[in-house]
């Protein structure tokens, strides 16, 4: 059953849907500045904080906040079964991680640009990416950069192996994400001002090109996946 949009808007309060198509959510209920997206099939809850343009909502995989426009809710159905996350060992998620490298590959394969955002295909911003990357092999990671390094367990450069986050920023902040490939080599959605406004793979290394360069200046760390996130907003 999909929403009627003439109901009164209260009839959704704290109710679990699912997505009939990737749909945006933003950042306030002026609904302008994206601040997520949510591919076809994903779980949200809507909360009881409603506006005249907008409700808010809550993902369900990653608990992610953001508001989707009332003129999008005929994209939603009340789920018929709430959202169960998967559970995964260290082991197994290892097994799984050329997947996600795969993906990555392919997503740069296509014509993308960056996207503030993005973490729906073509077009992704850097922990967009990761997220989608892992999602495909089954694995869930927070949402953005700093959250994917808070939940990842960190290791040294030096033990950075092919499937492994590379995180960069300021020394307050992680601002950035890349997976990392080998051979001082990293796959990221990378911006306008210093980057390749969309997916490219860098050189980890201060003797890379103006973009490797200006990244590595960056560098605060990294982190391996040796789980996948459990909702904690239930």
């Amino acid at each position: 059953m999909v929403i009627n949009l003439k109901s009164p808007i209260q009839n959704l309060n704290a109710a679990e849907y699912n997505c009939l198509a990737d749909l945006n959510l933003y950042d306030s209920p002026e609904c302008k500045r994206l601040a997520t997206q949510a591919a076809a099939g994903r779980h949200l809850r809507v909360t009881s904080n409603h506006q005249d343009a907008a409700v808010e909502v809550c993902l369900c995989e990653d608990d992610y906040p953001g508001w989707v426009s009332l003129s999008d809710l005929d994209l939603l159905q009340p789920a018929t079964l709430p959202y169960r996350a998967a559970k995964w060992t260290e082991a197994e998620i290892k097994k799984l991680l050329p997947g996600a490298i795969a993906f990555t590959h392919q997503a740069m394969q296509q014509s993308n640009y960056y996207l503030w955002g993005g973490t729906v295909g073509p077009n992704y911003d850097c922990s967009g990416l990761m997220q989608a990357a892992f999602v495909s092999v089954g694995i869930w990671l927070p949402r953005d950069a700093y959250q994917q390094e808070a939940f990842t367990q960190a290791i040294t450069i030096a033990e950075l192996a092919p499937g492994d986050l590379i995180f960069f920023g300021t020394p307050q902040k992680a601002t950035h994400v890349g997976l990392y490939l080998g051979d001082g080599r990293y796959i990221h959605s990378s911006g306008k001002d210093q980057g390749r406004n969309g997916i490219g793979i860098d050189q980890l290394s201060e003797q890379g090109d103006a973009v490797s360069r200006s990244y590595y200046q960056q560098l605060r760390g990294a982190g391996r996946v040796v789980k996948s996130y459990e909702p904690q907003g239930r």
